[in-house]
């Protein structure tokens, strides 16, 4: 089935593939796993078909760079032949040292080609806007040349797009898990909420993924401090000595639901 052919309607089957955000990583489920947008995405979508007439498989898995998914996921993606994939790729390479946006994009769009032709239509993220996460903001130049590079490769192949960078509600810190690099659980509510809008799905009012946050009181400097030395401890140490030794979060972890299963 031609991406353009493809409508909400005819989405009975949806594969996610992507890295620890479309895993899920940030939003605890039960029995230790994640749930995340992508299996927030899912309900909603399964939820305008009869009862198990939906499918979904979510191959994503913690830590893994583009072309890892491109080697892993997109040929399990393909053979699944889902009516929608969602791929988001690329962000744990623009964070490395030295990395080329402009040759990441490069390796993604042959990506995008190559599932284009083999399912129903294939929704591509862009960015966060980093400004005011404290441990990416120094990136924002980088992820921004991506996202223009991903809303080009939408255009040349029809795809629709996660524009996560004009979610402006995300930038709100009650977004962002702990470690300040995962999304919270509201944060991924609110990022399946838009990705359900762009997909065509309506969401009532009291669920639009952009209103305000309810407000909250005044944060001093003594708060900020002590909530930078509980990180540093807890996840940046951490994150730093896998590093040094060369391992990933994602070793020895498999995709959680690798198969098209009913919901």
């Amino acid at each position: 089935m031609a991406a353009t052919t493809t409508t909400l309607k005819t989405i009975g089957s949806y594969a996610a593939i992507g890295d620890s955000f479309t895993e899920g990583v940030g939003d605890p489920g039960p029995g230790g796993s994640f749930l995340g947008w992508a299996d927030r995405l899912a309900v909603l979508l399964a939820d305008r078909r009869d009862e198990h007439d939906f499918r979904y498989a979510n191959l994503a898995v913690r830590g893994r760079l583009l072309d890892q998914i491109v080697a892993e996921q997109v040929p399990r993606a393909k053979a699944l032949a889902p009516d929608l994939v969602t791929f988001c790729a690329g962000g744990n390479d623009i964070i490395r040292p030295g990395s080329d946006p402009d040759h990441v994009a490069e390796r993604f769009e042959a990506a995008v080609a190559d599932l284009a032709g083999s399912v129903g239509q294939v929704m591509i993220t862009t960015g966060f806007d980093t400004r005011g996460v404290p441990v990416l903001r120094h990136l924002r130049g980088k992820v921004a040349t991506y996202s223009a590079h991903v809303r080009s490769i939408a255009d040349r192949y029809d795809c629709p797009v996660l524009d996560l960078w004009s979610l402006r509600s995300v930038q709100d810190r009650r977004a962002w898990d702990g470690d300040r690099l995962h999304l919270s659980p509201e944060g991924h509510t609110r990022v399946a909420l838009r990705a359900a809008q762009v997909l065509g799905i309506r969401v009532p009012a009291d669920a639009d993924p952009d209103q305000p946050w309810p407000p909250q009181r005044p944060r001093g400097s003594v708060d900020t401090t002590r909530d930078n030395i509980q990180w540093a401890r807890e996840h940046l140490a951490p994150w730093i000595g896998r590093r040094l030794r060369g391992e990933s979060s994602g070793d020895h972890v498999a995709a959680k639901r690798p198969d098209l299963l009913p919901l």
